[in-house]
């Protein structure tokens, strides 16, 4: 099959989460598979000094009611079989530091700015002439591609394709004022309930969910969880009158990159038949934080985004009760400056139990993976999640909260690999540690815990292959 990926982050060329990893990831299993794949991706700030990129000797220039936009089609080939293709547009994507805002907030032109990935990614695969049976869309950035081939390339060999729509966060859905129809010439007859209109507004995501004709999310659980009003965000509804539509594939994890066996970021390496390299993981990882050494307590780490989703504000209200035992914590991430502060306090109230880093460092976040006895994930909600796959994989215990994602790979209970918690309280997640207290306290029953975890195989093969079995469905209907 000839696919074509679009997606608004493709790791490594740009990432703000786990949708650049599985854009990055998934194309490259299903090139290993045999498929021929493009990837089509905005050229930001950030991708100008990689040096991969060629030119393709295609520009494009497309015209809105708001004016003419373009720029140059880059190529970056990473095999035989799978492609990146970039869109440049100094307008959209030059001199900007995030990918869809800053300090300042949201960027106020983010309805171009992805209006012109959608036409332009349709527009590229056109003048490049790959014609995919499949165009495989991620997130709200992408929601206007299957309104575009229907209304804009009827007629053309691109109209043949059949979109999959691929929803990573259904909490963030692109929704910007009515006059963005007018803005970007759509028609009006789409502004309804049944298309593109969400409490008189346009909703990209929207779009991607009514118009695609597969609908995929990076869960089973989540793919249940977001057919109801708790976690539907307004659109349980749609979802459910398109429930035949949907389906839930797990999300993989790079294999390579998250294997302690041969992890370079570690100062020690180790693996299920011998453990003695995590010890000297976790000595690093105080010492990296300035922590003491000696003794024997337990380390409890986060490597988050910190936001609301990710429970930090209840891990802040529960902590400094559970620091009253013999026990460390570690976190490294950024977000939410409140958050952020509320970590550095807790730092400075038990700087020789805790430590904080605040930033993006995959060192570090390697060394937290590695060097933790148990791995913290409090989340109100999670379509997916990867850190606890890679806890798993490196023998550290997860402690997560049991909804999407979570609840598909961390397995609880006496033969468990994992703690699982149910309530999002205080009372729920302080009994969990406890439990991991008491774990840790017999190294026979906690080595049968790692043990276990780290025999899981979460790489991308087996998803793969279900999207493989799906795209084929599409194409032989």
């Amino acid at each position: 099959m000839k696919i074509l990926f679009i997606a608004s982050e493709v790791t490594p060329f740009s990432k703000t989460g786990g949708l650049g990893d599985v854009a990055g990831a998934l194309p490259t299993a299903l090139a290993g598979l045999g498929h021929d794949v493009k990837i089509v991706t905005p050229r930001y700030q950030d991708v100008r000094n990689t040096g991969h990129l060629l030119p393709t000797g295609q520009s494009l220039v497309l015209r809105f009611p708001f004016g003419e936009s373009g720029g140059p089609i880059l190529s970056a080939r990473l095999t035989e079989r799978l492609e990146v293709l970039f869109l440049e547009n100094e307008a959209f994507y030059g001199g900007r530091k995030g990918l869809y805002g800053d300090a300042g907030g949201e960027f106020a032109d983010n309805p171009r700015r992805f209006a012109y990935l959608c036409v332009g990614a349709l527009q590229a695969a056109q003048r490049l002439r790959f014609f995919p049976d499949i165009i495989h869309l991620h997130d709200w950035q992408t929601g206007l591609v299957p309104v575009a081939l229907r209304r804009g390339f009827q007629g053309t060999p691109l109209a043949k394709a059949k979109c999959v729509f691929t929803i990573h966060n259904l909490a963030y859905q692109g929704q910007f004022p009515k006059r963005t129809m007018e803005d970007l010439g759509l028609p009006w007859d789409l502004f309804t309930p049944e298309g593109v209109e969400f409490y008189d507004h346009v909703n990209y995501l929207k779009a991607g969910l009514v118009y695609s004709e597969a609908l995929t999310t990076v869960s089973p659980t989540y793919a249940r969880e977001i057919q109801t009003p708790e976690q539907g965000y307004g659109l349980d509804g749609l979802l459910r009158r398109r429930s035949h539509a949907l389906t839930g594939i797990l999300n993989g994890i790079d294999s390579h990159e998250w294997n302690p066996q041969t992890d370079a970021f570690l100062p020690a390496r180790y693996g299920p038949d011998d453990m003695t390299g995590k010890a000297m993981c976790k000595r690093g990882l105080l010492e990296r934080f300035g922590l003491p050494t000696q003794g024997n307590a337990p380390v409890f780490g986060i490597v988050s985004r910190l936001a609301w989703q990710k429970g930090v504000d209840l891990l802040l209200e529960t902590l400094p009760a559970a620091l009253q035992a013999d026990l460390k914590f570690v976190a490294v991430g950024n977000g939410d400056p409140a958050l952020e502060a509320g970590l550095q306090a807790l730092q400075a109230r038990f700087p020789k139990q805790v430590g904080v880093h605040i930033g993006f460092d995959p060192e570090l976040s390697h060394l937290v993976e590695a060097g933790a006895d148990f791995f913290l994930m409090p989340s109100r909600y999670e379509p997916c999640g990867l850190n606890q796959m890679y806890s798993l994989r490196y023998g550290t215990v997860p402690i997560v909260r049991a909804t999407g994602g979570l609840v598909d790979t961390v397995e609880g209970g006496l033969d468990g690999n994992g703690i699982l918690f149910e309530s999002f309280h205080r009372s729920a997640l302080l009994a969990a540690i406890r439990r991991a207290l008491s774990l840790y306290a017999d190294p026979g029953r906690l080595g049968d815990f790692q043990v276990r975890g780290m025999g899981k195989d979460f790489s991308w093969a087996a998803s793969a292959r279900k999207y493989e079995a799906l795209f084929h469905s599409l194409v032989e209907e």
